[in-house]
């Protein structure tokens, strides 16, 4: 029997016009989601999400947000065409959309909690000086040796922050030691592909926000799932509300493990997966490790207007 998984991208997705098409075709969204988290943020959210431009979504402050409720719009509209998953996860960012489509999080909680994330990751990232690079063609073991010589070269942090596939893992840190690293990868015959998020997500570097985080973490209401729940942090499955707080306590510290995410819906028995959401990174990132996989996007789904194609 086909098992479905829905799976929300994290910062990396976002791109000029991301809500258009949703906002064009279920205009009620707009109401229920758009305007309501204008309302709770502050940010002109629905006018970025339908007409904003690439320059609108450099502030991670802005585009994690607008990810977010772009991949919920995403979702309603699949519920809305009788789709439901059977067991969720979410990348990094992606983490918060999977607790809110598991019962775990209420979605005006979530977005705040998004908010508080960026806000604190980018004070850090503004106050040390920091970068992020994809490298692809080392092994993690390779990597994290050359992390360390970079770190002993530099005096200063870099640290693997997210495994994404098989040959592709994520490097975060002070951008003096990524710059060393980049050239040490590059020599050892790796291609590298900085990255723009702002701040150093998934490093040690985070340990102070971790702290401030974890207060409101602790006055938010947290649900037990309502349905099989995968974790990026972990790699492992969500059984309580307890662990969803500490999940996403040791988020902003601990690296992505997205292929171990991966696999543990896999062997739940998961054989279709759906990115709900902009773009098709995170599609892309399956098929790496599940080449045998069936990868659907959201608008391979039922954002066309003609109904449910999976």
């Amino acid at each position: 029997m086909t098992r479905t998984a829905f799976v929300f991208p994290g910062q990396g997705s976002e791109c000029a016009g991301m809500g258009r098409e949703l906002l064009a075709r279920r205009p009620q969204l707009a109401d229920t989601y758009f305007r309501a988290a204008d309302d709770l943020l502050g940010i002109p959210l629905a006018r970025i999400c339908r007409d904003g431009s690439d320059r609108d979504l450099e502030d991670p402050v802005v585009a994690q947000p607008a990810v977010f409720l772009t991949s919920l719009a995403a979702l309603e509209v699949l519920r809305g065409e009788g789709l439901e998953p059977d067991a969720v996860a979410g990348h990094s960012l992606g983490e918060y959309m999977a607790l809110v489509a598991a019962g775990v999080l209420e979605w005006t909680d979530a977005l705040w909690l998004v908010r508080l994330r960026s806000e604190l990751v980018a004070t850090v990232g503004d106050r040390v000086g920091s970068a992020t690079a994809a490298v692809i063609g080392l092994s993690r073991r390779d990597l994290a040796r050359l992390c360390a010589e970079s770190r002993a070269a530099t005096d200063q942090v870099v640290e693997v922050a997210g495994d994404n596939e098989p040959r592709q893992t994520v490097v975060s840190g002070e951008a003096e030691a990524v710059s060393h690293l980049i050239g040490a990868a590059r020599a050892a015959g790796a291609r590298v592909r900085p990255l723009r998020t702002g701040g150093p997500f998934h490093s040690s570097l985070l340990r102070e926000a971790e702290a401030e985080f974890t207060e409101t973490l602790i006055a938010t209401a947290f649900r037990d799932p309502e349905l099989p729940l995968v974790s990026s942090v972990t790699g492992g499955r969500i059984e309580t509300a307890a662990e969803a707080v500490v999940a996403l306590r040791g988020q902003l510290t601990r690296p992505v493990r997205w292929t171990e995410a991966v696999a543990t819906l896999a062997d739940s028995g998961a054989d279709r997966f759906v990115e709900v959401g902009p773009g098709r990174v995170l599609g892309g990132l399956v098929r790496r490790i599940l080449p045998d996989a069936r990868v659907h996007t959201t608008r391979t789904a039922a954002l066309s207007g003609g109904g449910a194609t999976l």
